[in-house]
Order: C-alpha cells, then structure tokens, then sequence
C-alpha cells in the first residue's frame, strides 16, 4: 500500500515506505479527517513528529503550511525514508530530522515552541502513555497554543491520570483513534502553587 500527500504544495506526490514492518502508515482517510479537524492552525506551525517512521504526518503538515517540522525516530530506516521524503517533496530546507529515542528528546526539553506534537509510537507497548506521562510532568513543553494528537488502535485505550493536559477530543477511523490533548488552563492560585 502506497502513501501519498493529501493537500497542499505536495498534493498528490507519493511517498516511500520504510523498509519491513517495524512502522504502521497513517491511512489517507485518517490523515485526511486529521488535517481537517486541525484546520487553518496548520499555517505557520511548528510540527513535531515523534516516532515519525515514513514522515508522511509530517510532511503532510508542511504540505498545508507548516513553517516547520521536526521528524523523530530511534529507527534508522525510517530516518533514511524521513530524509528520501522530504527530498521528494522539497521539504528538506523547512524540517529537521533526529535520529534519537522520542523519550530522551522529551527529556531534553523543547528546542521550539512546537503549535503541534503528533504521536504514533509501534503498538501495544503503551509507548504513547509513557509520552503523554512525560510531557505531563515537563510544563516548559505545554505552552497555551499546544495541541498534541495521538494515534493509538482504540483496543490500546485505557484512563489517563494527567496533571497538566487533558483530552478535548477524540476521533475513531476503523481501527484507528485519533485523540486531541490541550494544556489545562491554569488559575493564577494553581501556577503560585508550583
């Protein structure tokens, strides 16, 4: 099954796969339905893609007007398809590509004020819990204007005990959730507390 670009500058390029079966690509109608929910906050947008595998989420974003994405990936296949993709789409001077484990670049803090953090870890390994957790616990990640998208298989749903973020919506596709996290918007008391 190809991947391609939905909308935008790129419309209609194709885009490579990462070689075996280590990443699970976005379906067209999900990225599709994605993108339509985010709208016109695409424009001008900072864009991180963690677990970025082909890049297609991404790009998508840069596609539709995004001043920026950065792709992150542990796999080094996917970080070399991340690179072809973005040749292909002529993104290359608009993204960075980083080659590290998505839990240590959280660790590190945010380089960008990112308007959108988009994660789809591999599944079932309740990687997108251990995400949310961390950004949770790293305010100067959760600034008013983010919003962070996770794509999980709604049979990995499960309660989410967060402090700072909650979720404002949540869309299923089939076999695909989409849910919509934002930052709790904090009284002036709740922020002297800290």
């Amino acid at each position: 099954m190809g991947i391609r670009v939905i909308a935008g500058t790129a419309k209609g390029r194709q885009l490579k796969l990462v070689p075996g079966d280590t990443t699970r690509p976005i379906m067209d109608r999900v990225k599709e339905s994605l993108f339509n929910i985010i709208g016109r906050d695409i424009i001008d947008a900072q864009f991180l893609d963690l677990f970025a595998g082909t890049g297609s989420v991404g790009i998508e974003a840069l596609s539709r007007g995004a001043a920026h994405a950065t792709f992150v990936d542990l796999e080094k296949r996917a970080i070399q398809t991340v690179k072809e993709n973005l040749v292909l789409t002529k993104f290359t001077p608009r993204a960075t590509i980083t080659h590290a484990d998505a839990f240590m670049f959280l660790e590190q803090g945010p380089k960008l004020s990112y308007n959108f953090i988009y994660i789809a870890p591999p599944q079932y390994k309740d990687l997108w819990l251990r995400c949310l957790q961390q950004l949770d616990e790293r305010p100067a990640w959760l600034h008013p204007e983010l919003e962070v998208i996770v794509q999980i298989d709604p049979a990995e749903e499960q309660p989410l005990n967060l402090t700072r973020l909650e979720v404002v919506d949540q869309r299923r596709y089939g076999n695909t959730l989409l849910l919509f996290l934002h930052p709790k918007v904090r009284t002036d008391a709740e922020s002297l507390e800290e």
